[in-house]
């Protein structure tokens, strides 16, 4: 098994990235650029690349694992990336989900296709399957972290003001201008932490808050569902831009409290199964409470302006999620679904659509499975569940979720 080593970084191999959210992962691409690796976002969206990852995939698996080696062969066919001089990189939970054996299923794709000679490289912070060339440090996990405030900060607010533009692009324009400050930023290693960090938040909010807007009112729909198609425009069909089309508002629920949730499980652990004392008990005392501080900031950036709804915090997440469901339910996105789509009702986006890929039963337990305890407590909920897999189509799950939207519409104008 070929590994990605020292040498080829030098040598200014390419890392091969699967891209799940534009605005985030293009500001993480610019961290690891700044550590001298030479990363490509996939682009190649094409409906096509669905039956590449269907000849080396069994159609058993999870539909992101098979939307994800698709594209990556696809790119490699295609000769975006030369196959003689690149890397892939994909994640590896190492829990119980799937996607732990993702790393596993891509080496057995590339053999299939005759490509065994391109190195693979296991995104984890467990150190498993470790390649040389890729070590991911203290420093690169902090400017990750912040790295990921930002991009929930500028995914938010695109989203709450793209609808209400005056200037069409305005928004769009804004979101590049604040990433490509934000990437010098790192490549300089200064000005994007500690009171610079709160400072560019603010800045950010304000720059949102004076593009030239027309609030009028339009049907607020919520996004939810498992956490690569629910941010990933291959994943859910472009479903962000369909929905803005329809006129709508679309609030997708920050990727910080997904981190949050992954950092507590152990908190959880120790709480239901035992064991795990000592990492319970930095979590809970330490780590969540220097985690909050920033996630502080980002809500009071946030909350300078009135016409910009800021996301629950995280502790909050917890208090919706235990009205309905149980924190020993962690597999997957676990209760954390279930708390968003409370959140979204509460914050008065009760129109949601929850995705649902195929072969992720935890999502659908804790997704489709939860919407009738949720509509019992709360009857406006308006919640659409849309399956994800090979044989869905398009103007299907459209379709559906159009007449989610009418029941919407018909209740806005009740209002």
């Amino acid at each position: 098994m070929p590994q990605y080593t020292k040498e080829m970084r030098k040598d200014g191999w390419t890392i091969v990235v699967p891209n799940m959210s534009e605005i985030h992962f293009d500001i993480i691409k610019r961290i690891f650029e700044n550590y001298r690796m030479n990363v490509v976002l996939l682009e190649n969206n094409d409906p096509s690349l669905i039956n590449e990852g269907l000849k080396y995939v069994h159609n058993d698996m999870c539909y992101p694992c098979l939307l994800v080696i698709g594209q990556m062969l696809d790119a490699i066919k295609r000769g975006i990336v030369d196959k003689d001089r690149c890397a892939l990189v994909i994640s590896q939970t190492g829990g119980g989900c799937r996607a732990s054996n993702y790393y596993f299923l891509l080496l057995k794709a590339l053999k299939r296709a005759g490509l065994e000679n391109i190195p693979v490289i296991s995104m984890n912070l467990q150190g498993m399957n470790s390649n040389p060339g890729f070590k991911i440090t203290l420093n690169m996990i902090i400017q990750a972290f912040t790295a990921l405030i930002y991009g929930d900060m500028l995914m938010m607010l695109s989203n709450q003001t793209r609808p209400y533009e005056v200037n069409k692009g305005d928004t769009d324009r804004l979101v590049k201008k604040w990433s490509d400050y934000i990437g010098g930023c790192y490549a300089k290693n200064r000005g994007y932490f500690g009171s610079h960090m709160r400072e560019n938040l603010n800045r950010i909010s304000d720059d949102f808050a004076a593009i030239k807007q027309n609030r009028v009112a339009k049907v607020k729909v919520g996004v939810v569902g498992e956490i690569y198609m629910k941010y990933s425009r291959l994943g859910n069909s472009n479903l962000k831009e369909f929905l803005e089309s329809q006129d709508c508002e679309v609030m997708l629920p920050p990727m910080l409290g997904f981190v949050f949730y992954c950092f507590t499980n152990g908190i959880h652990d120790r709480e239901f199964y035992g064991g795990r004392a000592r990492y319970a008990f930095f979590v809970k005392h330490f780590a969540m409470p220097y985690l909050e501080r920033f996630e502080r900031w980002m809500e009071e950036a946030i909350e300078r302006h009135s016409i910009f709804h800021r996301p629950a915090t995280f502790k909050e997440l917890e208090e919706y999620g235990k009205s309905i469901i149980s924190q020993g339910c962690k597999m997957g996105e676990g209760w954390l679904l279930t708390a968003e789509m409370v959140e979204l009702v509460e914050k008065g986006y009760s129109n949601i659509v929850c995705t649902q890929p195929f072969g992720c039963l935890p999502n659908h337990i804790c997704g489709k499975g939860m919407v009738r305890p949720i509509k019992e407590k709360y009857p406006e909920a308006n919640i659409v569940p849309i399956d994800y897999d090979p044989s869905a189509t398009k103007v299907n799950q459209e379709n559906r979720i159009k007449l989610m939207l009418a029941v919407a519409r018909e209740n806005l104008e009740k209002e």
